[in-house]
């Protein structure tokens, strides 16, 4: 059996079908590609704090260029990026190891990031995948409280105040 395309009749669930217009805004918060992003600013996140810490003194702190480039990496995170990491995962079987070997890649770019290659066996130290997963959803539940769910609920309950 060929697989179906994705339309409203065919999603796994409402929200991709037929809500999917109602729910587009919180894509930028629980969709793969959402996850993938708060998987890398949680890496790199922990990344810069180590190289903040004087008692890691195989890693050296990072210059605020440095630290710009690394937060690049999921400030203008894209869906080619996200594709190369699913790519990844194909090898690894694994989401949050796919993510560490994207980012040792970007590090291993000598002309974008001379000097952080030095950082590249520091991606993921002393972090588990669940560390990763755990701080990453709760970045993005965070955020879509505060600028979702929140403000909406806001406006319901303003809207039966002035119903009751």
């Amino acid at each position: 059996m060929s697989i179906l395309p994705l339309t409203e009749l065919t999603a796994i669930s409402p929200l991709d079908g037929r809500y999917a217009a109602k729910t587009a805004k919180l894509r930028n918060y629980f969709s793969e590609f959402a996850t993938i992003r708060a998987r890398i600013e949680v890496e790199i996140e922990w990344l810069i704090h180590l190289s903040l810490r004087s008692d890691i003194t195989e890693l050296p702190e990072f210059s605020p260029g440095e630290q710009d480039f690394l937060r690049r990496l999921f400030n203008e995170f894209s869906l080619e990026d996200a594709r190369q990491i699913k790519q990844i995962e194909t090898t690894t079987n694994h989401d949050v190891k796919a993510v560490e070997y994207f980012i040792k890649q970007r590090l291993s770019d000598k002309a974008a990031a001379p000097n952080l290659s030095i950082a590249r066996e520091f991606v993921h130290f002393t972090c588990t995948s669940e560390d990763i997963n755990n701080l990453g959803m709760a970045l993005l539940l965070n955020r879509a409280m505060g600028e979702i769910i929140s403000p909406a609920m806001r406006t319901l309950i303003a809207q039966l105040q002035t119903m009751a």
